[in-house]
């Protein structure tokens, strides 16, 4: 990894803060984010919709995070809303909480200084695509070495779209610490739009695009401080990991947790006072909306034996919308 921000982030230590979904200052056509969540003002921790301080503590807490990663249509449109979480999780969690932001706008002196102010440790500018090439000159340079000059480390986040070498030579030129390169995608947010400038998804991948892949992209991603980010190891090691540090917080004593940090629990429409009468211990099992929720294995036991008439087998993430991954009938 190539930034702590990123070594955090592979860990599944990094809570996702999204600030808003509204950006004025432009209209990506490759803009990932879904209708949940675009045009929109409303700050989410990870999956958890925010309605008080607290409600972005404690989805840091359930995930035991390591750091937080600040994104969203646009955060230094409400910078009074950033600087404020800054503030909140660094006070929270002290001084090693690390913070990094991601902005398509390039701020000013006295808004980096604010972040600065606030505790933010690194930013991650994503310039517009139409500048690419000829970013020299301009002030998307400038506020690079404005954001060292109050104390931040600057970077650039940019979407995998082909492989202009010039962020090389900021790179070289000591005006960024690293490029970060996420694979190029079509997510349901975005793939009619990319459709209509002539892209298309891999044959071989369920969002990633035709003619971006890490070979096609080697000029730019093989350097040492090019870090290409494929939406695979977004899944399978960020995302994974996160559930699995998620998991043992939030877990009740009935529920298994998989190695990929699902939890898996049994639900049944039996009476709690046929399973006191058959001797499920009260720890193993709970009692929720008309239902019973109760240790997988004792139901299967119990629905194999004839003791209850059936049930069903939950598989689901540990995440505050409870998404359900599979059901099993018994």
């Amino acid at each position: 990894m190539i930034s702590r921000g990123c070594e955090q982030c592979a860990l599944g230590g990094k809570l996702v803060l999204f600030v808003h979904g509204y950006c004025d200052h432009r209209d990506c056509f490759y803009c990932p984010l879904g209708e949940n969540r675009k045009n929109v003002d409303q700050v989410f921790a990870n999956e958890r919709p925010v309605e008080s301080d607290e409600d972005v503590l404690e989805a840091a807490r359930k995930m035991d995070a390591m750091g937080s990663s600040i994104t969203g249509g646009e955060p230094l449109e409400s910078m009074e809303r950033t600087t404020h979480y800054i503030s909140l999780l660094k006070d929270e969690f002290g001084a090693d909480h690390h913070i990094h932001l991601y902005t398509g706008i390039t701020g000013d002196r006295e808004i980096m200084r604010a972040l600065a102010e606030a505790g933010l440790d690194e930013i991650r500018f994503h310039p517009p695509v139409a500048l690419w090439g000829n970013i020299h000159g301009t002030f998307w340079e400038e506020i690079l070495y404005i954001a060292r000059e109050e104390g931040l480390t600057p970077a650039f986040e940019i979407p995998g779209i082909e492989a202009e070498t010039e962020f090389l030579e900021f790179i070289e030129e000591g005006a960024v610490d690293f490029v970060n390169v996420n694979e190029f995608e079509m997510s349901q947010g975005n793939y009619r739009r990319m459709h209509e400038q002539g892209y298309d998804r891999r044959t071989d991948h369920m969002s990633a695009v035709e003619g971006a892949s890490e070979e096609d992209l080697a000029e730019l991603v093989s350097h040492p401080k090019v870090y290409f980010c494929t939406s695979t190891f977004k899944d399978a090691a960020q995302h994974r990991n996160r559930l699995r540090r998620t998991a043992p917080n939030v877990s009740r004593p009935f529920e298994e947790i998989t190695d990929d940090g699902t939890l898996v629990y049994g639900v049944t429409e039996a009476e709690p006072a046929r399973l006191d009468e058959l001797g499920v211990p009260p720890e193993y099992y709970e009692v929720l909306d008309g239902q019973v929720e109760i240790a997988w294995w004792l139901l299967e036991e119990m629905v194999e034996e004839g003791d209850i008439e059936g049930g069903t087998i939950i598989e689901q993430y540990p995440t505050w919308d409870e998404q359900v991954v599979e059901k099993t009938p018994l």
